[in-house]
This record gives structure tokens, sequence and C-alpha cells, in this order.
């Protein structure tokens, strides 16, 4: 068997375990959300239990892989190829409040680069999955980007980092901005769904900032196997560490990358 595709149907069970999990402690969190030392970095007993399942299969399955977690940071060698890009819970503060807009999101890079992606918003029942060249789908069946070419008639979604109130680097001028120029920009509140919605079609452009690579890795290639563009800001190859993505059909993406070079200062919004 192809090794992308046992990469991707062991990142799925993981992912399928690890989302039931998350259903199983939906309102009945109590008193076990607590802030990362950030106002608004959220983590709750969820999280963790979801990463223990994680971790534990990555380690049995794959005990040379290298893996990054956002829960317990980096773990393995640091210098084999394969490491493991995991996100237990992304969307954690709407995991808190049951707002239903939450995934298990696992992505695997392979000498530095996006190669399997697995999103499950256990919500909806939705399973994202992707490897590279293995093409993307939702719940077994493809997708693809849409087909919106123009930014005005376009649906954007984006997000604000943790930091937002201590940085004017915050994305507040970009989202008033775009909003003006689009027929809307939506904030989903977690960075791996936003990246599925932009491969199936239902978005057609996504920016960030303040990201981290396990917010983002699987979303790439699910992303980029539906036909999405995935670079910088300016269109440049994207730059992991750097915390910034852009992410849209290809028809739109020059327009939105032109749009956010231009964005005026957040006081003439004021």
């Amino acid at each position: 068997m192809n090794e992308l595709q046992i990469f991707l149907d062991v990142a799925t069970e993981m992912a399928l375990a690890a989302g039931a999990v998350l259903l199983d402690y939906v309102g009945k969190l109590e008193d076990s959300i607590t802030e990362k030392g950030r106002p608004g970095d959220l983590v709750t007993i969820a999280d963790k239990a979801s990463e223990a399942l994680i971790l534990d299969s990555l380690q049995r399955h794959f005990p040379e892989h290298a893996i990054l977690s956002e829960e317990s940071g980096a773990l393995g060698n640091s210098n084999n190829k394969y490491l493991w890009a995991v996100d237990p819970l992304d969307g954690t503060t709407n995991y808190a409040h049951q707002y239903p807009m939450f995934a298990v999101s696992i992505g695997l890079l392979i000498d530095g680069e996006p190669a399997v992606g697995v999103i499950y918003d256990p919500s909806r029942n939705e399973l994202f999955r992707a490897g590279k060249g293995l093409g993307a789908t939702l719940n077994r069946q493809p997708i693809k980007v849409s087909q919106i070419s123009e930014l005005s008639k376009s649906l954007l979604v984006t997000g604000f980092a943790y930091d937002r109130r201590e940085t004017s680097d915050n994305n507040y001028a970009e989202f008033c901005h775009l909003t003006h120029l689009t027929q809307g920009v939506r904030r989903g509140g977690s960075a791996s769904l936003d990246l599925a919605h932009v491969a199936c079609g239902r978005l057609d452009g996504y920016w960030e900032r303040g990201l981290s690579p396990w917010d983002i890795v699987a979303g790439i290639v699910i992303a980029r196997e539906a036909g999405a563009k995935v670079t910088a800001y300016d269109g440049s190859p994207i730059i992991l560490e750097s915390g910034r993505i852009l992410a849209t059909n290809g028809y739109i993406h020059n327009s939105l990358s032109q749009a956010l070079k231009t964005v005026p200062p957040l006081a003439s919004w004021q």
C-alpha cells in the first residue's frame, strides 16, 4: 500500500476516535476550563484527553516520528523527516461555549512539506481527508474549491490571534476593509475548518495571522488537493513559522493578496 495512504488511514482512525472523545465531554467541562497564559487562550480536560489518545496512537504506530502538538509541544526526534502536527481540539473557545465549530486536526509534514491531512468535525460528522497526490474528500466523496472569480462576489473567512489585545498587528483593519470589498467576511474560530470549508467550496478565501503549524498543516493539504492556492500574504511560498496564511480557490488569489497590501489604517475605520 502507498505509504501516504497508510499514514492517511491511521490519521483518520485517530481523528474519528478523538472526535468521539470531544463529543463525550460536551457540556460536562464544569471547572476544567483554564487559560494558558493569554486571555482567551483556553484549554480543557477534553483537549488533553483528545491529545492523549492521538499521541498514544502515533507513538505506537510510528515511534520514530517526531510530533508537534498544541498542548504537549515538540516530542520525539526533531531530526526525523516525518513530523506530525496535531491540534486535538481546534476551536477550544467555541467548544467551551458549546458553539458547534470545532474539530480535530492531524497533519503530517514530510521533509517540511505538508503531505497528509485529516480534519474531523464531530458536531456535523464531517470527515475531511487528503494526501499529497491522492485528492481530497469529505466523507469519502471528492471535493473541490468554488469557481467564484471576482472578489466582490466572494465570501471570505478569517480569524484573530490571541494577542490581538496587545498588538496593533491584529487583523482588525483587514477585516473591515475586506468586508466592504466582498459579500461578507466570517470568523469561524477554527482555522482547520476554515481551510476545510475553502476546500469544499463553502468559502472562497481565507487569511489569518498568529497561527501555529498544528492549526494549518492538515488544512493546507486538504485545500491544495481540492484545487486551492495556499501561499503567504504576498503570494510567495508559505512559511509555516510565520504564522500567516492566504488560501483561496485560486481565482481570487491575486486580488485578495493585493487587497491585503492596500488596507487603510485601522484609525480610518473609527
